[in-house]
């Protein structure tokens, strides 16, 4: 049987596992140019969150009654396609399944490349922060870069990424143990907990010349708490808003607007998928870091396909340490 877990009912506020509902179907037959391939690992974003809205954003609203989709790294168990071998690992966007059909548009998973790796720093959350931080904010080596949710998977990719290329880097997250990761392992030059500071008061602190480019993954109030000690000309590249995703509907914007004008800021928002031309360049530049040590990362990897949906939840109270993955069986 191919179990699945299926987006059944739209959230009213906060998500819940309520919203999903499991099922079990027919394994599927691949076609002609097709391939069938099996779950081996999935990988949680916040922005899945707004794909349950009913409203289209960069991605069309989740269907109703079918499987919810999320990026996901599957294995070729029989193949139709000259393009995919079986045992091949394929990347990309796929449902909460146990099977699924496949065609050649997918990513193959370079051989030995594990597969946290492939699904974090070398996956979208990498290539996210890469293209954010150096294509929208535009650093300059000795500028003041600010990265909220920079413990996360895309957020301490960025803060890294500005460390690498000179600047000084400084990271916005929730907890002591976090922030000890950033300044200990992702090696930053400063780290604010804004669960036990506040965030005003520690950016005076650590950031007395103002912030030049900030990496924006939160939005809300923390957004606007950061206008405020941004520098002339500065640079917003505004990636997420995890603190709104929950809240039902669409909140105003940040009361001090009238800083854009009066420091002649930039708040630019993008979507990896507009830059797929970048894509090469920034892998090659990502594996390399990676390889020599400069990008450190966490992979906090749950188990079993009956935690799929409160995995996902884990996203929205601060649970997971890194990049959250759910793992359902090794590669074979």
């Amino acid at each position: 049987m191919n179990r699945q877990w299926i987006y059944a009912v739209r959230p009213d506020g906060p998500v819940c596992v309520d919203n999903f509902e499991y099922r079990e179907t027919e394994i599927p037959e691949p076609g002609d140019g097709q391939a069938l391939a099996r779950l081996c690992y999935l990988s949680f974003e916040p922005a899945m969150r707004t794909w349950l809205e009913d409203f289209i954003t960069y991605m069309p609203p989740a269907p109703l009654g079918q499987p919810m989709v999320g990026p996901g790294v599957f294995q070729v168990v029989e193949s139709n396609t000259p393009a995919l071998s079986e045992g091949d690992l394929v990347s990309g966007m796929m449902g909460w399944s146990d099977y699924i059909v496949v065609d050649d548009q997918v990513r193959v998973v370079p051989p030995g490349t594990p597969i946290p790796v492939m699904l974090g720093p070398l996956g979208g959350t990498g290539l996210t922060a890469y293209i954010g931080l150096l294509d929208i904010g535009r650093p300059q080596p000795g500028e003041t870069v600010l990265t909220s949710g920079a413990a996360g998977a895309t957020g301490s990719v960025a803060a890294q990424i500005a460390r690498i290329k000179g600047c000084r880097s400084v990271g916005i997250a929730g907890g002591a143990d976090k922030c000890r990761w950033l300044l200990e392992e992702a090696r930053l030059d400063a780290a604010i907990d804004y669960k036990n500071e506040d965030v005003g008061d520690r950016l005076a602190e650590v950031c007395p010349d103002g912030v030049d480019v900030y990496f924006d993954n939160v939005g809300g109030d923390m957004l606007e708490t950061v206008m405020g000690h941004m520098n002339m000309g500065g640079r917003v590249a505004v990636c997420g808003a995890i603190s709104t995703y929950n809240q039902g509907m669409r909140r105003p914007g940040p009361s001090n607007m009238f800083e854009i004008i009066e420091k002649r800021l930039t708040l630019q928002g993008f979507v990896m998928f507009d830059h797929m031309d970048r894509v090469p360049a920034a892998s090659a530049d990502l594996g390399q870091w990676v390889a020599e040590g400069e990008i450190a990362f966490q992979t906090d990897v749950q188990e079993g396909f009956e935690n799929i949906p409160s995995t996902f939840l884990r996203l929205f109270n601060g649970a997971n340490h890194g990049k959250q993955l759910l793992k359902v069986r090794d590669p074979e």
